[in-house]
């Protein structure tokens, strides 16, 4: 009998997912745009809930859950404004994370086949003017 090998053992566990979110925070703290979305004295606490949670998500400890709750990541995020803007660079600082620390195309793909539409479904804003009924009715 063979076992099934989870996402999470194959890119490397939790080692793996802390280097990743070490990675893209690199990119974050230098970020105009994003930078003022977290928390303005330290990053330790986002970074350590955003690994667990993707550790947790690739299959490894439920820790985030434990800890947290549901992860519910829409509702979590509407405090923010998270628009395309946000969005291209949020998957800008992922891309390059994922980049620098795996070796294997197949992790690649499936981190990126994960993080594209997993930050689109985040977006809180379309950058499209809201109208009302009455405005957009033609007379």
């Amino acid at each position: 009998m063979v076992e099934a090998t989870s996402f999470y053992e194959t890119a490397g566990g939790m080692p793996f997912f802390e280097a990743l979110v070490d990675a893209f925070y690199e990119g974050v703290v230098s970020d105009a745009l994003l930078r003022p979305l977290y928390p303005p004295d330290d990053l330790a606490e986002s970074r350590r809930h955003l690994a667990l949670f993707l550790a947790q998500y690739w299959g490894g400890p439920q820790t985030y859950s434990e800890e947290r709750g549901h992860p519910r990541l829409r509702l979590r995020h509407m405090p923010f404004h998270v628009g395309p803007a946000e969005r291209d660079h949020w998957l800008l600082h992922m891309a390059a994370a994922v980049e620098r620390t795996t070796g294997s195309p197949s992790v690649r793909a499936t981190l990126m086949n994960y993080f594209v539409p997993a930050a689109e479904h985040l977006r809180n804003d379309t950058g499209l003017p809201i109208s009302t009924a009455r405005e957009t009715r033609p007379n």
